[in-house]
């Protein structure tokens, strides 16, 4: 009787899933780890300064202020249209948190032209990756959706720390801030993510343009810095302003002044004449009265709101440049 001896074969060892992240989003992290660690201690440090001007800051300026007598109606003691060392440190700790907001757009144009964008295609990284699995598009899409994640979640968090900041100190601020100075009014609404993602998208045209990370860092940061200025300067014109008229003067409102001058018995608008007191100078040109135009505190959210609609479309213009750009320097379907 002959016994059949049956081995049996090894079982085929399963692959090992990788515990972790991993995939595009984790090789983009992980090669500009440096990059995201340096975001995540920049908003760190913003956001304590914030805190600190929120709270400390502003209890201890409040509290000279009470000291002084310039509190609830009170005799001004040292004289209320100055701050003291308290409020001079709440001074500080506004203007600072405020830079911090403001300075990011353009730290992130020139990183993202230089570093995210520019670098990779300079010393061949990008093309590397193409031969591989990952197409030219997806890895533009990455290099654009991944950043705009963590900086449109940092931008947030700084902007509504902002937003409270400013309204705690509501006591301190008249004859040192205006809701409508670009330090103020850029950083306490949409403004900042806004110009954060145009810096971003930016950043990545000049690098995909330009292909040399010193040249497009450069460039990047100019580009953003001439688009910020000039939508600054049109600002006080992307909303109808309000009209005050009177025929004595009257004292300028607490608002964004957009233009003053004189009218006629007609209605007509002619340049401010500073005709004071002179009635020869009133009838020979037929003066009825002043006239001011203005931007309330009510048009805080229409500006903002605005701005903010033309910096996405900007930066939405760039990014279908930069895939149209791509896909004609790879020939690969973007």
């Amino acid at each position: 009787m002959t016994t059949l001896t049956t081995t049996e074969a090894p079982a085929r060892k399963q692959p090992r899933e990788s515990r972790g992240p991993h995939g595009l989003t984790w090789t983009l992290l992980r090669v500009h780890r440096s990059a995201l660690w340096f975001w995540l201690l920049y908003v760190v440090v913003s956001a304590g300064v914030i805190l600190w001007t929120y709270g400390p800051g502003t209890s201890a300026a409040l509290d000279e202020l009470a000291r002084s007598g310039c509190r609830d109606g009170g005799m001004p003691n040292l004289g209320c249209d100055m701050l003291g060392p308290a409020g001079n440190r709440w001074d500080s700790g506004i203007v600072l948190g405020s830079l911090l907001i403001f300075a990011a757009p353009f730290l992130i144009a020139a990183w993202a032209g230089g570093s995210l964008i520019g670098r990779e295609l300079e010393n061949g990284t990008a093309e590397l990756a193409w031969t591989q699995s990952v197409s030219p598009a997806r890895w533009l899409a990455a290099k654009l959706t991944v950043p705009a994640v963590l900086i449109t979640a940092g931008m947030l968090l700084l902007t509504v720390l902002h937003r409270l900041m400013w309204a705690a100190g509501a006591e301190l601020r008249p004859g040192n801030f205006n809701w409508y100075d670009d330090q103020v009014f850029e950083p306490n609404g949409t403004l900042a993510i806004a110009h954060a993602l145009l810096g971003l998208t930016v950043g990545v045209l000049v690098g995909l343009a330009l292909r040399r990370s010193q040249a497009a860092l450069g460039v990047a940061l100019v580009v953003t810095g001439l688009v910020v200025q000039r939508l600054q300067s049109l600002r006080p014109h992307l909303w109808p302003a309000e009209t005050r008229k009177s025929p004595v003067g009257f004292e300028a409102p607490d608002g964004m002044i957009v233009g003053k001058g004189s009218y006629t018995s007609t209605g007509a608008r002619i340049p401010d004449l500073l005709c004071s007191d002179s009635t020869a100078c009133v009838t020979r040109n037929n003066v009825a009265g002043v006239y001011l135009d203005y931007h309330p505190v009510s048009h805080f959210w229409p500006l903002q709101l605005v701005e903010t609609g033309i910096l996405l479309a900007l930066a939405t213009v760039s990014v279908l440049i930069a895939f149209a750009l791509l896909k004609r320097r790879t020939g690969a379907a973007v």
